[in-house]
């Protein structure tokens, strides 16, 4: 009742504080640059800032209906206790109207996690530029009831067409990814010139466990990061945007930072070598990544996998996908982790495989099974980053890792880790 109760208010009190915000961003007038889409878009957003660097303000850990204006009028959950929203609420008028910041790029990660949200951001944002690269099911369940009551014939069109809304809203430039239909569809319904990037833009790729290499526009670019193949929309996409604003690139992006738990590597105990991308799963992201892993080269490569959260009623026809995806990889041993994944995943996978409920079980597990130099892939929910936090070989690496707040290390306590 209490979570009912909540969504139903979540525009309605989100509203508030766009209002506010409205009002700061009219003050402030900064060019605004938005990265939306379902995967990949804190990553690009890092990667724009290794080029622009203090030129603009980010969004950083804010891409919400609440987040944003948040962002927008400087106000920080602290506590997360009840009480804290009276302290929001007063100050949000208060800071509408202060000179909060005075950069002239404003660069946010936007989300649609639910029906309405793309609509409110993209009002309250009205970006000068958007950049929208993929499209996939993450948070589906929220976008079921639109398919019930015949709004959208399926939920793809659903979820495109509350990102689309972002696209409307654009008055300059919109970068998209010309591979992907629905985008491109999309499209159509905006203004503003249009960027197509497509597979065409990428020449070579290549990738080990010491990082990742792209050829792109004449010109190789290297990181020391593992990043899948589909992450050179994210580099021609930087390209594009650069050339709208007339700065010149640093093709060396050495103020690149990956995000935690987006594929960062680390050592592991007994010689292993831990690859973190435990921030969160869908189906698209865990097929590029495997498609990464597939790389690697390796004979002792495992896959510790998540349940794939919030699909709502695709629930079982995204797990079942994960099968084939799996069975076709070269990794050598399989543990998954979820209800989700014991229902709908395990029973097809004919490779040697283990699956578990509780995180803590399959933490034990890899303690008892592992010999030394194994490749270990995490991918996914389900708190998995609390199997990671003991694997490591430097306990000082833990504060790399996703989800460090309280809140969640309270949670995994619960769970045993």
């Amino acid at each position: 009742m209490i979570r009912k109760i909540k969504k139903q208010l979540y525009f309605f009190v989100a509203g508030y504080f766009n209002f506010w915000a409205k009002i700061q961003l009219s003050l402030w007038k900064p060019k605004i640059i938005v990265i939306t889409g379902s995967n990949g878009k804190t990553s690009t957003m890092h990667l724009v800032r290794s080029q622009l660097k203090n030129m603009a303000k980010y969004s950083d850990k804010a891409n919400s209906a609440f987040g944003i204006p948040f962002d927008i009028l400087n106000l920080k959950r602290k506590t997360f206790a009840p009480s804290e929203w009276l302290l929001l609420f007063l100050l949000a008028p208060l800071n509408s109207l202060r000179k909060i910041n005075s950069k002239k790029l404003y660069v946010a990660e936007a989300d649609a996690e639910r029906p309405g949200e793309g609509k409110q951001l993209s009002s309250l944002l009205k970006p000068a530029i958007t950049i929208w690269l993929n499209l996939g099911r993450t948070h589906s369940g929220n976008y079921d009831n639109l398919v019930k009551n015949g709004k959208f014939s399926n939920i793809d069109e659903a979820i495109a067409d509350e990102f689309g809304k972002y696209l409307v809203s654009t008055t300059d430039l919109c970068i998209i990814n010309a591979d992907d239909q629905m985008i491109s569809s999309q499209s159509e319904s905006s203004a503003a010139k249009k960027i197509k990037i497509s597979e065409n833009s990428l020449k070579k790729y290549s990738v080990t466990t010491k990082g990742s290499r792209f050829a792109i526009e004449n010109k190789v670019i290297s990181f020391g990061a593992l990043l899948p193949r589909e992450f050179h929309y994210s580099i021609s996409a930087v390209f594009a945007l650069l050339k709208e604003l007339n700065i010149t690139p640093d093709y060396s992006f050495k103020d690149f930072h990956l995000p935690a738990g987006r594929s960062s590597v680390f050592e592991g105990i007994s010689n292993t070598t831990i690859i973190d991308s435990t921030y969160n799963a869908n189906l698209g992201s865990v097929k590029a990544i495997l498609r990464m892993y597939e790389m690697v080269v390796s004979s002792n490569k495992w896959l510790i996998l998540g349940d794939l959260i919030e699909q709502g009623q695709e629930e079982a026809e995204e797990h079942t996908k994960l099968i084939d995806l799996i069975n076709s990889s070269n990794v050598n041993k399989i543990v998954l982790v979820g209800p989700r994944l014991k229902r709908y995943t395990f029973d097809g996978i004919n490779k040697e495989k283990s699956v578990f409920e509780n995180p803590k079980e399959a933490l034990d597990y890899i303690l008892a099974t592992m010999t030394g130099e194994e490749i270990f892939l995490f991918k996914g929910a389900r708190f998995l980053e609390g199997i990671v936090e003991h694997l490591l070989k430097n306990k000082a690496d833990v504060s790399k890792l996703c989800r460090r707040e309280e809140v969640w290390q309270n949670r995994r306590k619960k769970w045993g880790l």
